[in-house]
């Protein structure tokens, strides 16, 4: 696994956006602040031209934001990279990337999530290199910076973060004011999906975003199976982030990656909680998921800190992660190896 060159005070984050940019005013605030408080942590600053504009969920066309993502790849006095925010059409940029090329630069970290797993994820798969399954910029706007926040940050810097349930979670309906930290009100546990008193599995990881994940499937860009045959020996976690899908989708989706070939070499599999999550037929998710992957006999995890509801803890995809869960309290310990 190529690791990019662990970051230090003074050196040059920059945001790009492979997805949607931002054109609303609260949320230009925000960013605006976020870029105050990257510089308060003591790092400098450099944003490409697509990132305060989107039309119809673009921040730019999907040549011009592989352009602008290729420019900050390559530059370098840039030593990571924070993407804008999610959306939907990333993938479109995939077409655009000179991954040859990719190849031969340094590698930089990179960090986003939901819509971003297109280009994470693949980074990772095809090109064996780690990048970062956390908050886009925007969060980074808080007042004060929450712990996943900062985290993230020090896994850039080469620390071996060991990360613990937070306990609370903010609701799905819940809406900050600007500037403000997550409202954490809800009390969350992590649960084992078979009811065992405890859990612990680890692995070289992957994943990120279910939704953008299936779209993946069968095309060129789809090299999972070759990224898990190279690190068999490893074993593999997958972690899922579900944004929106029904429980029959789920299923669906997870019996299509079990007969992909997906989750040979499987140690564990850990599910964030889901943001949209549709019940049809009375079927939940623990349901479904013993249905599409239980002869398989896989320890899973539901209703981890991963993902859309905040908070998430951050994931070096291409990490190996050793992963306990017991009496609904869950941590995990990522090695940078």
């Amino acid at each position: 696994m190529k690791y990019p060159k662990f970051i230090q005070k003074g050196d040059k984050i920059a945001v790009t956006a492979p997805s949607a940019g931002f054109c609303k005013e609260e949320q230009l605030q925000e960013y605006d602040n976020a870029i105050k408080n990257i510089e308060k942590m003591g790092f400098q600053f450099l944003e490409t031209e697509n990132v305060r504009t989107c039309e119809k969920g673009r921040s730019s066309s999907a040549k011009e934001r592989a352009k602008q993502f290729m420019q900050v790849w390559e530059n370098e006095s840039v030593n990571a990279i924070i993407c804008a925010k999610g959306g939907d059409f990333a993938c479109e940029m995939l077409d655009y990337l000179d991954f040859e090329h990719l190849k031969k630069v340094s590698p930089k970290w990179l960090q986003g999530f939901s819509d971003i797993t297109n280009l994470g994820f693949v980074l990772t798969t095809n090109l064996d290199i780690a990048t970062i399954y956390g908050e886009n910029i925007r969060d980074y706007g808080m007042r004060e910076l929450f712990e996943n926040l900062t985290n993230s940050i020090k896994m850039m810097q080469g620390e071996n973060v060991v990360q613990r349930s937070f306990g609370v979670c903010e609701p799905k309906e819940d809406e900050r004011e600007i500037f403000e930290s997550y409202h954490l009100t809800l009390e969350t546990q992590w649960k084992n999906l078979n009811g065992e008193k405890k859990l612990v599995f680890s692995g070289r990881c992957i994943g990120g975003c279910l939704d953008v994940i299936i779209n993946l499937i069968g095309t060129k860009y789809d090299k999972v199976k070759e990224y898990i045959d190279a690190y068999k020996n490893d074993g593999i976690v997958w972690f899922f982030d579900i944004f929106e899908m029904s429980t029959p989708q789920v299923l669906c989706h997870l019996w299509q990656m079990k007969n992909a070939g997906y989750f040979e070499y499987c140690k564990g599999i850990i599910f964030g909680r889901t943001f949209l999550l549709r019940e049809d037929y009375d079927m939940n998710l623990a349901e479904v998921v013993k249905d599409a992957i239980g002869d398989l006999a896989i320890p899973v995890i539901l209703e981890a800190d991963i993902g859309h509801v905040p908070p998430q803890m951050p994931i070096v995809n291409g990490s190996i992660l050793e992963i306990t869960c017991e009496n609904g309290q869950g941590e995990i310990k990522t090695f940078l190896r």
